[in-house]
């Protein structure tokens, strides 16, 4: 999935509050490319309230809605009841919150969200970890990641548990769009924005979000920690429409995963078998992820008569 050309628009202004090479500055900046001006953010309590700046100010070129960490999908349902009332047409109501307000805290206002079948976007960037108040562990964590509350010592290895599939979680509810996107590739982030805000119901963006301070590389080098986690397969992109998955960005043979871990300091007490442990791992799901694809079949195919019994 691609284009030839990205809007020149810029929505997200200088002089914002965002640490450098944030990713999660460079995904909001790409992703507001693809949604447009005609557009309300609702952003809990997450890196993004700081980036944003405090009332009345903001780097953002749209209108902001702070909300408590717990709520964003509920407030972006609330915004569209608003926005419908009072007739306001071609308006693109977002939601924007981190892992943590959302794989965990904000779960079920997401969920609700979604089962409401809100026409409303949730967007999830992830920089897996509670980043804004000190690096703690979230439900997004991936599995072995040192944080500030999984720390790593003779008795313990990091986060214990894997990360949360937070997207699996997104697709049991049928939106009516889900996609992963990457600000490495922003062609890809851009043209899965504006599909989203073409189509109408509830839809779902994961959108990768590398951290220099909370994942301890160069920040100098966000954008190729982006690139290499697609390349590896730790973070495949994909899109969801119609319940149909289609892979954006193919690749027939995956970097080794220790490219990407090796060039973090959150992973750097790994052993070579606990890497090679991620990389069975992050195999079985690229797998999964392309039988899924060709399961998948057809959009729109109806079930066989066949199946009915008589």
């Amino acid at each position: 999935m691609a284009r030839l050309t990205i809007p020149k628009e810029e929505l997200l202004r200088p002089g914002h509050a965002a640490c450098p090479g944030c990713g999660p500055a460079l995904a909001v900046r790409l992703l507001l490319k693809g949604l447009g001006a005609r557009t309300i953010v609702s952003i809990p309590a997450s890196c993004w309230t700081v980036i944003a700046g405090t009332y009345p100010s903001s780097a953002l070129g749209v209108p902001v809605l702070d909300t408590p960490i717990e709520s964003t999908g509920a407030s972006i349902s609330g915004l569209r009841a608003a926005a419908d009332a009072l007739g306001l047409e071609g308006l693109t109501v977002v939601g924007l919150a981190g892992d943590g307000g959302t794989a965990d805290i904000g779960l079920q206002a997401l969920s609700g969200m979604l089962e409401r079948r809100t026409d409303a976007i949730y967007v999830m960037y992830d920089n897996e970890a509670y980043m804004n108040t000190g690096i703690q562990r979230s439900g997004a964590t991936p599995l072995g990641a040192w944080t500030t509350t999984t720390p790593v010592s003779a008795s313990a290895r990091g986060k214990a548990e894997p990360k949360k599939d937070v997207m699996s979680i997104v697709l049991a509810h049928r939106p009516a769009y889900a996609a992963t996107a990457n600000p490495s590739f922003p062609e890809d982030l851009v043209a899965k924005a504006e599909k989203a805000r073409a189509v109408h119901g509830a839809r779902f963006l994961h959108l990768f979000t590398p951290c220099p301070p909370g994942w301890k590389f160069d920040s100098a080098d966000s954008v190729a920690m982006g690139r290499l986690a697609t390349e590896t397969g730790l973070f495949p992109l994909y899109e969801v429409e119609d319940g149909r998955l289609k892979i954006t960005r193919r690749y027939s043979r995956l970097k080794p995963v220790g490219e990407y871990l090796s060039r973090q300091g959150r992973y750097s007490h790994l052993t070579p078998q606990e890497v090679d442990a991620v990389q069975a791992e992050v195999l079985r799901g690229w797998v999964g992820l392309l039988r899924r694809e060709a399961e998948a079949g057809p959009a729109h195919d109806a079930p066989s008569a066949s199946l009915l019994t008589r």
